[in-house]
């Protein structure tokens, strides 16, 4: 008798079990297809969205690292660390153009899901700031570190301090010199910037940006590339974004915050990166800027769904998940250059 009535008591509860498990099913799908709320199902396969097509080698050396089982972070710092050491990529790290005093300044940030951010600008000497920005989240009680402090703090970190002007930049800089004419060139023959992305095997999103900043600019300069909220911004809850482009425009509009913002609100990458390029737009179409304007976004949401946008023709960005490998996109634009 007492072995019939633990069986039946196993057969009740293991019932209740199934059915909560079946209710829980049931919840979850009313509530993707009510949208009753903002929350979106995290993506557990690995997604990489890289800006320009230095973001090609920056992917391929970042999935390699997760598949190794590195780190979100060390996956990311990894591949950016490949455009920032490569003299022939003209607008990251060693091999940059200078400034119009000839000098090679550098600006990165990094940011992890728990919203862990580390950052470095106007740095001198250190040929991979991503490095430093990662060692600044680690090690210091701080977001940002700047200039001399920074370089300061790389050499306490064990960084090696070196030339990073390349005969070929100071060729350039050198012939700049002759008219002294400050244009930025954004988009054509100065791919600025590499911006990464990333929703890792968990589900978590992290990200970075690392940059020597527009060319032949004044000593002191800072773009956006280093602010976390301008080039660089993700929630955990929601998805990411980062930008390319000039600067000044995407620090007045805290563009990648913003993109951000409007993916919580329920809108698309696309959507949200098309809605901040419009915004942009209409706070510079009257602006002394507007005529070598460009400013692009990516961004990707918890779903692992990723989209670019940009306000003129010609962005392009690098995208790596396990379906379709590793590859190039062209963003949708709001106009060409002709206009």
């Amino acid at each position: 008798m007492s072995d019939r009535r633990n069986f039946i008591k196993k057969a009740a509860l293991g019932s209740i079990g199934i059915s909560t498990i079946m209710s829980c099913g049931e919840v979850v799908e009313k509530n993707q297809d009510d949208n009753l709320d903002n929350s979106v199902k995290p993506n557990k396969k690995p997604v990489i969205i890289s800006t320009w097509n230095h973001g090609l080698p920056a992917n391929e050396e970042t999935w390699k690292q997760l598949k190794k089982g590195n780190s979100p972070l060390d996956a990311i710092e990894s591949g950016m660390k490949i455009p920032e050491g490569d003299p022939k990529v003209r607008s990251v790290g060693y091999g940059g153009f200078p400034d119009r005093e000839g000098k090679v300044t550098l600006d990165a940030c990094i940011m992890d899901h728990n919203s862990n951010c580390g950052s470095v600008s106007f740095l001198q000497g250190i040929k991979h700031p991503i490095s430093v920005a990662k060692k600044v989240l680690q090690n210091t009680p701080h977001v940002m570190l700047s200039g001399k402090g920074a370089l300061q703090f790389a050499l306490s970190e064990g960084f090696v301090e070196e030339n990073l002007l390349t005969a070929e930049a100071e060729k350039d800089w050198k012939k700049w010199l002759e008219e002294s004419k400050y244009k930025p060139v954004i988009n054509m023959e100065n791919h600025d910037t590499i911006s990464m992305l990333m929703v890792d095997g968990e589900g978590n999103l992290s990200g970075g940006c690392t940059t020597s900043g527009a060319a032949w600019k004044m000593h002191g300069r800072v773009g956006d590339s280093p602010i976390i909220g301008a080039g660089l911004f993700l929630d955990n809850e929601v998805g990411a974004a980062a930008a390319t482009g000039l600067g000044e425009a995407v620090i007045r509009t805290a563009g990648s915050a913003m993109v951000v913002e409007l993916m919580r609100q329920g809108k698309s990458p696309y959507d949200a990166c098309k809605e901040i390029v419009e915004r942009i737009y209409n706070k510079h179409k009257n602006h002394k800027d507007m005529e070598y304007l460009q400013v692009g976004f990516i961004a990707i949401n918890k779903n692992g769904e990723h989209a670019g946008y940009s306000l003129r023709s010609g962005f392009n960005y690098a995208i790596c998940d396990e379906e379709k490998g590793n590859r190039m996109e062209d963003a949708q634009f709001k106009m060409s250059w002709d206009n």
